[in-house]
């Protein structure tokens, strides 16, 4: 059955489940949940599972279930309940040649994609409600964890003008004997995530001048919300000592709109790779990044694409000189649009919850032992690592 909630004056049905393969029952992950008619939407987390608040309002809509290269799915609210388990069926899109030969190669789409986002993507002041998860590892157990609702006023892509990021709602706690002497802090919280929006954001990574560095070539067609799309692996040139980035890019053959990016920095070279990460640190210790992973979703409403999701997955080897171990932690940070409206021009400027690019996010412990601290917000439901470590948290929290 649905679960009901009347904690707010928005009363809201609250639904769960699980995203898998029709034919292998694997998990789907970042697969997207969107309330049909509506702005409103999840994604799953990595062991494919979601949670979606649905006001009482929209109680006799549709959810559509989506996932890159799977058909896409719509049911009724009404028959969905706290233990649903969708099965996505694999889709299977081979491009004709001829419409492939319409571009001269992969980096000339690639160039008209860039060009084309005044056309493809949301062209109005925008002001989104987004979830932001933010965890640091070492090893294998969790030292940090923070999540945030925020707003984010977004700017039109047809403008270079930098989005604003709001703070709304958030908690987090650090167990700083476990990050040793040495704490690690992700700065720029929010704002990393959201510079993964390659369309709004091409300078961090696909710049005029960047582009003739790197290699790039059609890969095998698939489908997204049941729409062909175009494939480009892409990679930097042989006897580029600079780290760049390589991966592959999900373009829509009608719109010619980034659907999503999947790619990573090449970090052989450890201390130039290190020097794009670490600004500050200890004379005694070495820092160098072992893998730094980015994944960028966008979504498309009333024809217009807009930015949707981002995950960026970090891991460092840190070595102390005159110790015989090493430490290994991994920054994993993401960001879900759950809702959003076309505001008026003039977007929020200045105001004390604004966050900075340069911004860590405070320590707020208080919430994790209220388990109503969302509200009717939609968030990431959280996987079992991140569940273990908030009931370990609200134990501590109760001995203090």
């Amino acid at each position: 059955m649905q679960s009901l909630y009347a904690q707010t004056p928005t009363a809201f049905i609250e639904i769960k489940g699980k995203i898998v393969d029709d034919d292998s029952n694997d998990a789907l992950i970042f697969a997207d949940i969107i309330i049909k008619d509506s702005n409103i939407s999840t994604i799953t987390n990595s062991d494919g599972e979601f949670a979606l608040k649905i006001p009482d309002s929209l109680a006799d809509k549709s959810v559509t279930f989506s996932h890159l290269g799977y058909q896409k799915k719509e049911l009724k609210v009404s028959e969905l309940h706290t233990d649903s388990k969708i099965k996505l069926i694999p889709a299977i899109t081979e491009l004709n040649l001829v419409e492939i030969k319409t571009f001269k190669d992969a980096e000339t789409l690639l160039r008209e994609t860039l060009k084309n986002r005044s056309n493809a993507y949301n062209n109005e002041n925008a002001l989104m409600t987004a979830f932001y998860r933010e965890t640091i590892k070492k090893r294998r157990k969790n030292a940090s964890l923070s999540e945030a609702v925020v707003h984010i006023h977004k700017q039109p892509y047809s403008n270079f003008k930098n989005d604003a990021i709001e703070l709304i709602k958030s908690r987090k706690s650090t167990n700083y004997t476990r990050l040793d002497t040495l704490a690690l802090k992700l700065q720029g919280g929010p704002f990393s995530n959201l510079y993964t929006d390659i369309i709004k954001y091409p300078e961090y990574i696909f710049t005029n001048v960047d582009i003739a560095l790197y290699e790039f070539s059609f890969g095998e067609s698939t489908q997204v919300n049941n729409k062909p799309v175009y494939v480009i692996n892409f990679k930097q040139k042989p006897g580029i000592k600079e780290p760049l980035y390589y991966g592959k890019l999900y373009i829509d053959s009608e719109t010619l709109a980034l659907t999503n990016a999947i790619f990573r920095l090449n970090v052989e070279n450890k201390e130039l790779s290190s020097n794009m990460y670490i600004r500050k640190k200890p004379r005694k210790v070495d820092v160098y990044p072992t893998e730094a992973t980015y994944r960028v979703n966008y979504r498309t409403q009333n024809g217009k694409w807009h930015y949707a999701y981002s995950n960026i997955l970090l891991t460092f080897k840190v070595n102390w000189k005159g110790k015989l171990f090493n430490s290994v932690y991994t920054l994993n940070s993401e960001m879900a649009i759950t809702d959003w409206r076309i505001t008026n021009p003039k977007l929020v400027k200045t105001k004390e919850n604004m966050l900075k690019p340069t911004t860590i996010l405070t320590d707020e412990t208080s919430g994790f032992k209220d388990p109503a601290f969302w509200g009717e917000y939609n968030i990431i439901e959280p996987e079992k690592s991140i569940e273990a470590a908030i009931e370990k948290i609200k134990k501590q929290l109760k001995r203090t």
